[in-house]
């Protein structure tokens, strides 16, 4: 009988690991804006005089708090409330994540030394290669790769080009 839900529950756990990854790279972006701002440097000295375990604890905050909201989004897209499920869920996966990872970044080495937490970091770092490694991850990211390429090209050009291509009533499209 567990062979039978050895499939769904993989199947499950992938699809999960799938939106993990995928927001991951929508928030790093956010993390490292955090990282520069000068505002929160005596958080981050706070953050990072803690040992072991009061970090381990202070990481586990972000990920208690926000993941129930997955399965309330779950449950409001059901009932026919599509928008606010949506909302609820892309807002609470983009703070989980970009909270979580900041914090891993400033505590891995005492993360890392907790024994559980190093197995459950090995274990995802194993399912994300293998997520990595599927044709559909990397068509995903070279779509993402070329959005960028195309935001930058749009977005992220010098003034005095942007006003040129205003003045003359055309855009203007630069490749890197």
């Amino acid at each position: 009988m567990t062979r039978v839900w050895n499939t769904p529950v993989f199947a499950i756990a992938l699809v999960y690991f799938i939106v993990d990854g995928v927001f991951s790279y929508v928030t790093r972006p956010i993390t490292v804006w955090l990282a520069r701002l000068r505002l929160l440097e005596r958080v981050r000295l706070w953050i990072t005089s803690l040992p072991p375990y009061p970090s381990l604890a202070l990481f586990a905050v972000p990920v208690i708090i926000l993941e129930p909201a997955k399965p309330l989004s779950g449950y409001l897209i059901a009932t026919g409330h599509f928008f606010a499920g949506a909302i609820i869920f892309i807002a609470a996966e983009v703070l989980k994540l970009t909270v979580v990872e900041r914090l891993f970044q400033l505590n891995k080495d005492k993360l890392l030394s907790v024994p559980a937490f190093a197995w459950g970091y090995r274990y995802w770092r194993a399912m994300m290669e293998i997520v990595e490694s599927l044709e559909v991850w990397k068509a995903a990211r070279r779509v993402a790769v070329r959005a960028g390429n195309v935001w930058r090209a749009v977005f992220h050009r010098p003034r005095d080009v942007r006003s040129e291509s205003r003045a003359h009533g055309r855009r203007i499209f630069r490749s890197n």
